[in-house]
């Protein structure tokens, strides 16, 4: 590497958020609308609307994401799960890692820039709400380095207190997907004290939430999360960022009017910062690809503004591939994405197909405890079993018994009865033969659970029996 190409790279070796003595460098970034600014909000505003509403949403009487970790009941999309399904959230959980790997190896961070939940709350939420009350980012510049004063306490009191109430209002609306939205409401209107617990839970994730979008805000994105991480690991050449077309845009010079750039070597960057001011990172995209970028789109809408403002043509800070700008070709899919998109829809479809083909009730069946086999009479033996019945469906079974092969008979202790849904129940059962039947210590029987008349599940038992 050249000595020129090494002080080019410099940036890299420091985060735009930290200085040379290790301080925060605090970001304002100025506020920026936009093509692109606009279609995320909506984006934004749909998913935080569906945020909200999800723990008031059924289906089936169920919820419609439901995540109890302390009664260990997992609820997607109407369907219960329970800790003996943990091989479909674990097949679950390699195919959402395969899935942000593929759109990571594509799409570069698209998934940081537009459906984040920090993205979201941070610039559609409380950014929004600092530009009412602090103004705009130079506004906000003089009132972080004015004394504090009268004016700077009843700000900062007001920004503050709506912060804590969001805050507090996204923990109790986390927590209904944790215990459900009934469990939340009755700890509501019940008595404080009868849930201490509860309340020190609910202001200790307050106070997370506030100091997030607070005081950490960006250093969430470029020193905590794990997938900022990933992105230098998953992104090639061929992946799809937010990019500053530097075949186009260098050698950069300010602006002149009635002047002819491209006849004096100049490029189409007009060296106007505005891509610097808006970045929620801080960092200068003509830099090339960084870690600390979320592609949030700021830098574009910014740079459309001015290029039409100019005169010049928009599309300098774009979405594009490295080897799109260099070589002005069509970007296409890669071999490496093509066989991780193939990946993805193999494993996607093996978790549709276990989810789709779980057993409504699932059944355990294991022999009573001290017992082999009884002489009922000369000609008859039977085997005492105890069943436990966990029914993981969203409805009420009325549970018989049948064999279904092996020549022997079943009864429920006590006849059929009822399960309801979410419930386990535990029975025992009496399988009788005749001897006639008996292959030995050891008879396989296949035994039929039905509901309503309708097969439900099946099992097979081993009779034991005297050995002939």
């Amino acid at each position: 590497m050249s000595n020129e190409q090494r002080f080019e790279e410099e940036f890299r070796d420091s985060i735009s958020t930290v200085d040379e003595k290790g301080k925060r460098v605090w970001v304002f970034p100025k506020k920026q609308k936009g093509k692109y600014f606009n279609r995320r909000s909506i984006v934004a505003y749909t998913l935080l609307t569906i945020l909200f509403i999800g723990p008031f949403l059924k289906i089936n009487g169920e919820p419609l994401l439901m995540l109890n970790i302390l009664e260990r009941k997992f609820v997607i999309f109407g369907q219960i799960f329970w800790p003996s399904d943990m091989f479909i959230f674990a097949i679950g959980l390699i195919s959402f890692i395969v899935l942000v790997i593929v759109f990571t190896v594509v799409f570069g961070r698209l998934f940081c820039g537009w459906v984040c939940p920090q993205t979201v709350f941070m610039e559609m939420v409380f950014r929004r709400i600092e530009y009412l009350i602090d103004g705009d980012w130079t506004q906000q510049k003089k009132l972080d380095k004015m004394p504090w004063n009268g004016y700077k306490i009843r700000k900062r009191i007001l920004k503050w207190g709506i912060f804590w109430l969001i805050s507090f209002a996204i923990a109790n609306t986390f927590l209904a997907y944790i215990i459900g939205i009934e469990e939340l409401k009755a700890i509501i209107i019940d008595s404080p004290s009868n849930h201490i617990g509860g309340l020190i839970a609910i202001v200790l994730f307050t106070t997370v939430f506030f100091a997030v979008f607070t005081w950490f805000r960006e250093q969430v994105c470029t020193t905590v999360c794990p997938y900022g991480r990933l992105q230098g690991v998953l992104l090639d050449k061929n992946s799809i960022v937010v990019a500053y077309d530097h075949e186009r845009g260098e050698g950069r010079a300010k602006f002149k009017k009635n002047e002819d750039r491209k006849a004096e070597g100049k490029g189409d960057c007009i060296d106007c910062n505005q891509c610097v001011h808006v970045c929620p990172t801080g960092i200068d995209i003509r830099n090339g690809t960084q870690l600390e970028c979320v592609n949030c789109t700021l830098c574009m809408d910014a740079c459309d503004f001015m290029m039409d403002n100019v005169g010049l043509e928009k599309g300098l800070i774009k979405y594009a591939s490295e080897d799109e700008i260099s070589t002005k070709k069509p970007w296409k899919l890669t071999l490496r994405a093509k066989a991780y998109i193939v990946l993805m829809f193999a494993i996607v479809g093996l978790l549709a197909t276990l989810i789709l083909t779980r057993d409504a009730v699932e059944t355990t069946i294991i022999r009573a405890d001290g017992t082999t086999y009884q002489k009922i009479d000369d000609h008859t033996y039977s085997n005492i079993f105890k069943g436990s019945f966990m029914n993981k469906s969203n409805e009420d079974h009325t549970v018989t018994m049948e064999v279904l092969s092996g020549n022997a008979t079943v009864e429920i202790v006590g006849g059929s009865f009822e399960l309801p849904k979410g419930e386990i129940i535990r029975r025992e059962f009496v399988v009788k033969m005749s001897n006639d039947n008996i292959e030995g210590p050891d008879t396989p029987v296949e035994i039929g659970i039905y509901s309503k008349g309708k097969l439900i599940e099946q099992e097979t038992i081993d009779f034991a029996g005297p050995g002939f």
